[in-house]
């Protein structure tokens, strides 16, 4: 028959005249796996609702497996170990507790040892990262490298065969392991030694066999075999079972060497838990290979005839598209597999008992094996009810499953503690446990812990490694249901039993661990009472030995308070207090642990208990300034649940300080590198100008501080157009304050990033918007608006040139405004702008700018006419003397008598101007008038401010250097006969300014002969002269030393304290200015008139006289110091000997390297050796 004359189902099956892509998408092929989660592929892959459930099908696909829905973080419970059995100390009383059993001392060492191995361990990782970074060459293959073996690597059978190289690892601790967790450390603790260390096959390694079966317990096979996999040759044997046992019967041969902790203690080790033959991906991949050997499997005689035709076709609805079947003649049929067959299972269970899963095998196991009783321990049968009654709970129906619960709990203390958790606890570590099946054992545990009672003390710990993972999971209800299961065992345990279990994991290694053994603590305080709890956690959070200790003390407060909430209120101190030392811990982890318990102690005791967080605010705020990312976060949110609890008025204070700390923390995030200006500039820009920048925040100045030092970090960020631009308008604010905010802001941009950004489009309505800020001032404090003019138009440079006849217009309308305040800002604005118009070249208005301020110098108000005097100089900086309009010689008597205002501002801005004139421009006034000035400025000298008093120094040294020396120098030289000290100072200083500038040989002489006046004062100021010209002429003094000699040696013998003192620090400058210049002759004579003033006793000629000595170890070197000195080291009298010893101290300190050759040569002794040959010296 023709393939064309087949009818059958186009619209169906597709055809001629149906739409070929109707089916686009759908299966067209039998998958080669038949497994479940194979057959899901398509369904994951479409969209999923946020219940998780498939919107295609409308059908829950939900797993219920809590391994599916758990982050890595909350796997990491798999990886805990299940602990033995510890000793009770209550039950045993006096009795010397069994050496086999652990104790808490057996635990604290293996924790401490635990330590120490992780940091072992993350110092090698470390190390070997190190060296990996700095080898320059690469690696040679695994295969050419030989490692040293050492005699734990050779093989057992001898050293024979070590002469063959082999390939493989050589030491059995480099070895990887063949099946996960049969490593040294993942034994349980306390049977390391029944964990066979080796990975080298040998019999104990081998996979039992059908004549040698091994209980449920037995060690899996570490020689890579795939578990469940039938050996070669044997296709007539049962498929193993994932355990890597087979269950035929027969006889039993057991031996100790293949008994795991598991047999005898009951504790599985963690490769039966959870990294053992029964992970996800193992029983996949065996289920995977026993179905394809069940697939190729010879056919029986009963299949055989089920497959022949003469029976009705059924096809499978799901596979109706897989294979298109002719309608007309009925031919063979796929059969419906039965998905609920595992061939990894016998077929059927004996003895009545239910059918299990595949990952429930390797914990009920052996129920499945018939034994006689007469062959069991007394224990075994036990054993077996305890499982039979487990595997109802956990797959039984529900009346099979309230019958089991109630004989468990009812035949508790019957079963004894032991065995009941040694096969619960377990069943909770399965990876494949689902959500009801948790939910039941949970409830077995709960209703056993109520029938057990004091019992369940050594098993505490056990119970805390599988149910504190409940306290951090994401459900809800399983939370509740840990929060019970540990509050029922604190009860039943008492808490003495429970600090000993949890105690050792306070500061353990693993965070995972300490976060919820904290949580469980939290759950033992709400059980037991806050005040029970209360010394223990005073102890741990001052722990001195680690700060996981510390953290995890904290931690546990945080957790108690987030646990009872307002219950928390009678102990708010005592909590606070005990974790308050906190904030300031070295560690970052435990300050921000700390903060968050104070928030989460604030947040419960909300809105009481204010006066318990006394202690706390100022470190909290002393910490927000001073720290960054999380740990400022943390600091944060504990001010900010704190403040609520304040009275109003507090509060409202806090608040304002809140804003002010929010604008910090914008201000330090904003300037982190990795934050982008394109996100700045997208996402925060608009808010952040929005909410903070608005006319209120300008009232606060703490405020407006920050929101200027914050909107200029992000000016750094993102440049000056983005942030100008949105607040330039606002310099047209109706608020003042507010417009000085702006200005400020405007001027620390354009200071810091320049102007470059700034477009013709925003520069128009920028200088628009700064004239009118300025003209609408009327504060007092008119700096801010000065400030910003000056440096917008500095920064926009030649730019500003077309706006300058309107800047200079309203300059000169505001110089002739009734305000004075109005007059002085128009003339301070000139001295900020000067520089600019000279840079646009606008020489000319600058000239008529002068002379407009030359014409307003007979000002009555004192602080303007300063503005105009310092605008005046401002202008004869920039133009010059020669183009100054009106001329200089016009300007400087006009500011003479100026000279005679006693006003700081005027004295200051009219003396610099004048000394710039002097500077510059001396050939334009005559002599005569500078000798007038001259005597203007003696009246200076005395002025109190020190600015003044240095600008009239300088200024004489201008007017000497235009004039010539003599005739200021006879002005200065009659100065030093008045009374008056600081007058005499001031002018000693003019004379050594002179003498720099016109060279000291002008003055010199004139000095000396000064000297011989018989005049204390006149003496005494030639003197301070000499050391101010020394100091300042430094080198230059060389030329002069031989010539001042005669002088100095009068002064140091001379009877007056202040003689003597001033010529030693004339001497100590010279030494310093001419060291190493070869007058080395006059200081030795000098210093044998300073040495005999050793012996004074005022302060100021002492120490006038050691700073000389100093002087003279510089010039001289200190080995004629110490010459000098050794003769008074050892004097018989103590005051002698303090003065020589004080000396040589600061010798030692100042040339201690340099002593060394010039120490005495002392003759060896019986005792002592005092030679030192030139090699010692040298080395």
């Amino acid at each position: 028959m023709a393939v064309s004359s087949v009818t059958f189902d186009t619209d169906l099956y597709g055809g001629g005249g149906a739409d070929p892509d109707r089916f686009a998408g759908y299966d067209t092929s039998i998958p080669a796996s038949e497994d479940a989660a194979a057959e899901d592929e398509a369904a994951a892959d479409l969209p999923r609702s946020a219940d998780g459930d498939d919107d295609g099908l409308g059908l829950p696909k939900r797993s219920q497996r809590i391994i599916d829905r758990e982050d890595d973080y909350r796997r990491r419970r798999l990886n805990q170990i299940i602990s033995l059995e510890r000793h009770d100390p209550f039950a045993a009383g006096e009795v010397t507790p069994d050496p086999a059993v652990r104790n808490y001392a057996d635990v604290m060492r293996d924790a401490a040892l635990q330590k120490k191995k992780e940091d072992l361990l993350r110092e090698i990782a470390k190390k070997e990262e190190e060296e990996r970074k700095a080898a320059a060459v690469p690696e040679q293959p695994a295969a050419m490298t030989t490692k040293r073996r050492n005699r734990w690597d050779q093989s057992q059978e001898g050293d024979a065969a070590a002469g063959a190289k082999k390939a493989k690892t050589s030491s059995d601790w480099d070895a990887p392991d063949a099946t996960p967790g049969i490593g040294r450390w993942d034994a349980t603790p306390g049977r390391v030694g029944d964990v066979t260390p080796s990975v080298r096959r040998n019999r104990w390694d081998e996979t039992p066999t059908p004549g040698r079966m091994a209980d449920a317990g037995a060690t899996p096979a570490a020689g890579g075999a795939t578990p469940g996999a039938t050996p070669s040759g044997a296709w007539d044997a049962t498929p193993k079972l994932p355990g890597g046992v087979t269950p035929t019967p027969g006889k039993k041969q057991r031996s100790r060497w293949d008994e795991t902790p598991a047999e005898d203690l009951a504790t599985p080790t963690p490769s039966q838990i959870a990294r053992g033959p029964m992970t996800l991906d193992l029983y996949n991949q065996s289920r995977w290979q026993q179905d394809i050997q069940e697939r190729n499997r010879p056919l029986t005689d009963e299949e055989l005839d089920a497959m022949f035709p003469g029976r009705p076709i059924r096809t499978p609805a799901r596979k109706l598209l897989a294979t298109p079947t002719p309608l007309g003649t009925p031919l063979y049929a796929i059969p419906e597999e039965n998905r609920g067959q595992h061939f990894d299972l016998p077929k059927e269970t004996t003895g009545g008992l239910l059918l299990m899963k595949p990952e429930d095998y390797q914990y009920f196991g052996a129920l499945l094996n018939e034994e006689v009783e007469e062959q069991l321990s007394p224990e075994e049968p036990k054993e077996r009810k305890i499982m039979k009654l487990l595997l109802k709970v956990k797959n039984g129906t529900p009346p099979q499953r309230k019958t089991a619960l109630r004989q468990l709990a009812d035949k508790a203390r019957e079963f004894g503690a032991g065995p009941l958790f040694n096969k619960i606890l377990p069943l909770l570590m399965q990876p494949t446990l689902e959500d009801q099946e948790r939910h039941l054992l949970v409830k077995v545990i709960d209703r056993v812990l109520y029938k057990l009672d004091e019992l369940v003390r050594p098993f505490v710990h056990k119970i805390l490694v599988v149910i504190e993972p409940l306290l951090i999971d994401e459900d809800y209800y399983a939370r509740v249901e840990g929060r019970e299961i540990i509050s029922n065992l604190s009860k039943a345990a008492g808490l003495a039993t429970m600090i000993a279990a949890m105690r050792p994991d306070i500061d353990n290694i693993d965070e995972y661990v300490r976060n919820t053994t904290a949580r469980a603590f939290s759950v033992v305080a709400s059980a037991l009472g806050i005040p029970a709890l209360l010394p223990f956690l005073k102890a741990v959070c001052q722990s001195k030995k680690s700060w996981q200790a510390r953290h995890t003390g904290i931690k546990i407060v945080q957790q108690i308070a987030i646990l009872m909430g307002c219950a928390v209120l009678p102990h708010l101190k005592s909590l606070v207090e005990i974790i308050e030392h906190g904030l300031s811990d070295e560690n970052q982890k435990v300050r921000t642990i700390t903060a968050l318990s104070l928030a989460a102690l604030a947040e419960a005791a909300a809105p009481y208990g204010i006066e318990s967080f006394d202690t706390v605010l100022k470190p909290l705020w002393k910490g927000v300034k001073s720290h960054r990312g999380k740990v400022l976060a943390a600091f944060l949110k504990a001010i900010g649940f704190i403040i609520p609890l304040m009275d109003s008025v507090y509060a409202s204070f806090y608040t304002k300080e809140m804003k002010k700390i929010v604008l910090k923390v914008v201000k330090q995030c904003v300037s982190t590198e990795g934050v982008e200006a394109d996100y700045i500039r997208n996402d925060i820009l608009s808010k952040f100008f929005k909410h903070f920048w608005v006319r209120r925040m300008a009232l606060d100045r703490r405020n407006y501080k920050q929101l200027v030092e914050t909107t200029v970090e992000m000016a750094n960020k993102v440049g000056v157009a983005d942030i100008v631009g949105k607040i330039v308008e606002d310099l047209k604010d109706e608020s003042e304050p507010y417009r000085k905010m702006v200005m400020e802001t405007i001027e620390k941009v354009v200071a810091n990033l320049g102007s470059s950004d700034i477009d013709a489009r925003l520069e128009e309505p920028l200088i628009d918007g700064i004239l009118y800020t300025f003209q609408e001032q009327t504060s007092d404090d008119a700096n801010v608006m000065l400030n910003g003019f000056g440096a917008v138009v500095n920064a926009i440079g030649q730019r500003v040139k077309p706006y300058l006849p309107q800047i200079c217009g309203t300059i000169k309308w505001r110089l002739n405004n009734k305000s004075a305040k109005v007059r002085q800002q128009a003339a301070d604005l000139i001295s900020r702008i000067a520089v600019v118009m000279k840079q646009c070249q606008e020489e000319q208005l600058m000239g008529h700018l002068g002379v407009v301020l030359y014409e307003y110098l007979g000002e009555e108000y004192r602080e303007v006419l300063g503005s105009i005097l310092g605008a005046l100089k401002a202008i004869v900086n920039v133009i010059g003397m020669t183009k100054m309009t009106p001329p200089i010689k016009d300007l400087l008597p006009r500011l003479t008598p100026i000279l005679k205002n006693r006003h700081e501002k005027v004295q200051e801005n009219c003396i610099d101007l004048v000394g710039r004139i002097a500077d510059r421009g001396a050939e334009f006034v005559p002599a005569r008038e500078w000798m007038r000035i001259c005597f203007e400025l003696l009246e200076m000298l005395k002025a109190h401010k020190k600015g003044i008093r240095r600008a009239t120094v300088n200024t004489f040294g201008y007017i000497a250097k235009a004039i010539g020396p003599q005739d200021v120098l006879a002005t200065l030289l009659n100065n030093l006969k008045v009374q008056e000290r600081q007058n005499r100072v001031c002018t000693t200083v003019a004379i050594a300014i002179v003498a720099e500038t016109c060279s000291p040989f002008t003055v010199l002489p004139a000095l000396m002969i000064e000297y011989r006046v018989p005049e204390l004062n006149v003496q005494n100021g030639v003197l301070k002269s000499l050391s101010f010209l020394f100091e300042y002429i430094g080198e230059m003094g060389k030329d002069y030393i031989y010539a001042v000699t005669p002088l100095l040696e009068d002064a140091l013998m001379d009877r007056d304290l202040v003689h003597r003192q001033t010529a030693a620090s004339a001497v100590k400058h010279m030494a310093l200015g001419v060291a190493g210049l070869g007058c080395e002759d006059a200081f030795v004579h000098l210093l044998n008139y300073v040495w005999p003033n050793i012996f004074e006793t005022s302060p100021h000629v002492i120490n006038a006289v050691m700073e000389a000595i100093e002087g003279m170890r510089v010039a001289l070197g200190p080995a004629v110091i110490l010459n000098y000195c050794l003769q008074g080291l050892f004097h018989p009298a103590r005051k002698v000997r303090e003065v020589y010893w004080k000396i040589y101290n600061s010798l030692y300190i100042g040339a201690q390297d340099s002593l060394v050759a010039s120490y005495p040569a002392l003759e060896d002794n019986g005792d002592n050796i005092y030679s030192c040959p030139e090699l010692a010296v040298f080395v």
